[in-house]
């Protein structure tokens, strides 16, 4: 899961630990229906930086509970606001994390150095889904030799 460090970054995570973080802002349905269908609460996740000088894995979060709407999208204050979206039926979704631990930064040029990821999903050019699948092998690697 991919996020702006100084929108919500593992130091806002790591400051407040017994907190769970609403995943909101998701407006791709690829990345919603990831978050929707395939996160199930106990689930780990690689914590992302995004859009900064220093991008890449920065931690480990965990999911804290099943996909339920993402409350963003009825906010008019929030730039996530969904005029079209029916409460009834929503149109976006998201689940809450909370945090596991912080990594050293691995950044893609980094993670790019072992074969044994280059076929991670993140890593591939043109990438731009703010959350993306991680195989068992590939977690695994990461947590024996990176993390």
């Amino acid at each position: 899961m991919k996020s702006e460090p100084d929108e919500v970054g593992i130091d806002h995570l790591a400051a407040n630990p017994d907190k769970l973080f609403e995943w909101t802002g998701v407006r791709n349905y690829q990345a919603r229906n990831f978050m929707r269908d395939r996160m199930q609460p106990g689930d780990l996740l690689l914590f992302w930086h995004s859009s900064c000088p220093q991008p890449g894995i920065a931690g480990i979060a965990e999911v804290a509970s099943a996909a339920h709407a993402d409350s963003s999208q009825f906010d008019p204050a929030s730039p996530y606001f969904d005029p079209r979206s029916d409460p009834a039926n929503p149109r976006w979704q998201c689940v809450d994390v909370r945090f596991v631990r912080k990594t050293a930064l691995r950044s893609p040029a980094v993670l790019r150095q072992h074969p044994a990821l280059l076929e991670m999903t993140v890593l591939q050019r043109g990438n731009r889904l703010s959350i993306t699948p991680v195989t068992p092998q590939q977690w695994h690697y990461l947590m024996e030799n990176l993390l």
